[in-house]
């Protein structure tokens, strides 16, 4: 299957550690006719089908392809649920899963994992009714086992209490983790070799897979220089001018705005580029916020790879450093809110004032979280949060369900007098 072709069933089932997306999979399974898992590369999502599949075919694999190019209903042939890894290297499986979804009725039919996106050309028909769309991403801190979980965001939102929790992350440390991702792959190594991981896969972004979304030859160069500014510009709202800027360096060239807009498609594509939206509640106020999205790497090792060469480098930059661990808790609160059916905004409006985090919940439920590595801005991010929470209040918003200063020096997870919480970053969780 993928990379872990070779690797017997029971196997994969012995090492596989369990990842927050699979009480989701299984759920969509028993209420859909199939179900596609889309991520980056070596985020676990071939593990993760097979751990949800009684049968599998990988179109990673020549030979798999090949077969099921003469012969596609073999490809779908099988004890269901069917998994199809990579199913984008032959998107017409595809429309033929759809056509026996809707000729069967039944449900929990296939699972299709894919490592991006084909061109819209490429399927007669979207799925939609047949599909359910799942997003994986590389691991959170939870799911690695480097946070304790005792902060539960879901408990937050139901207004539940939890037990003063002392923490074991230091700036260092916290470097470390950002440098070393999330990726399953690296769960075993040393932080040494595990840096390694998000370098290779660089590397194959850069000379080959940036073309294969949809055919088009991209310069590797290019696409360096394209990551490196937006490493260089994690967590911020860079226009497309200021990046081709970014990369033409000084008294240099950059590659025209249409040019950087191609290149961050094909990233969307490779589901390696996260955009932040601006969130934009409904106020009594005439308020104007920012709605240019923030951008994110999908996982904070990938900025510090591009543009580090390894924690000792990202160690004496703490600025830099910072904007990365932004990434890093924008990974894992993406992760946390999944199951809540949330979503993970910024603010920023014309009066200055800015908040990292704002996750709204589709029943109207809200929380502020300002991300900061070191104590000496705790003072800042209170003030902040406390702004945004009367601005809010003001305009007609309910109360928010909490206030939260996530960090990495803080020592100890707890709620303040003033009710707002400081939770180390290994100390947060579902």
């Amino acid at each position: 299957m993928g990379e872990n072709a070779d690797l017997p069933a029971e196997d994969i089932r012995d090492a596989y550690k369990p990842r927050l997306i699979d009480n989701k999979v299984k759920r969509l399974l028993s209420i859909h006719g199939g179900v596609l898992i889309t991520g980056p590369k070596w985020c676990g999502k071939s593990w993760t089908g097979m751990m949800h599949s009684k049968s599998a075919i990988s179109m990673a694999n020549d030979v798999s392809r090949r077969l099921a190019q003469l012969d596609p209903q073999s490809a779908l042939s099988g004890e269901r649920p069917r998994l199809i890894d990579e199913w984008q290297e032959l998107p017409g499986l595809w429309d033929s899963a759809r056509l026996k979804i809707d000729a069967s009725r039944k449900k929990g039919l296939f699972l299709f994992t894919g490592s991006y996106l084909p061109s819209d050309k490429a399927t007669a028909h979207s799925g939609a009714g047949r599909f359910a769309l799942l997003k994986m991403r590389t691991m959170s801190l939870f799911e690695y086992g480097y946070s304790n979980g005792a902060v539960s965001l879901s408990g937050l939102f139901d207004g539940k209490a939890f037990e003063t929790t002392y923490s074991s992350l230091n700036y260092s440390k916290a470097v470390r983790l950002i440098c070393r991702g999330g990726w399953p792959d690296a769960m075993q190594m040393s932080d040494e070799d595990s840096v390694e991981i998000p370098k290779a896969y660089l590397e194959i972004l850069y000379d080959h897979d940036s073309s294969r979304v949809d055919g088009r030859k991209r310069s590797p160069e290019k696409m360096k220089k394209i990551v490196m500014s937006i490493a260089r510009n994690t967590a911020t709202c860079a226009t497309l001018r200021s990046i081709a800027s970014d990369m033409a360096g000084k008294g240099g060239r950059g590659p025209s705005e249409n040019t950087v807009a191609d290149y961050l498609g094909a990233l969307k594509r490779l589901f390696l580029l996260e955009e932040q939206s601006g969130w934009s509640p409904n106020l009594r106020s005439a308020t104007r916020m920012r709605s240019s999205p923030k951008r994110h790497l999908t996982d904070p090792s990938l900025a510090a790879a591009a543009i580090c060469n390894g924690p000792g480098e990202l160690e004496r930059d703490p600025n830099t450093a910072g904007l990365l661990f932004e990434s890093l808790c924008y990974r894992d609160l993406c992760i946390y809110v999944a199951d809540l059916g949330g979503e993970v905004c910024y603010y920023s409006d014309n009066s200055g004032l800015e908040v990292d985090f704002v996750i709204q919940l589709k029943d109207g439920r809200w929380g502020a979280i300002e991300a900061k590595m070191g104590t000496s801005e705790f003072e800042k991010a209170t003030r902040n949060l406390n702004r945004l929470r009367d601005k809010m209040v003001s305009g007609g918003l309910r109360e928010p369900s909490f206030l939260m200063i996530l960090n990495v020096t803080g020592q100890i997870a707890i709620r303040r007098e003033d009710g707002i919480i400081e939770a180390p970053i290994d100390c947060l969780g579902p």
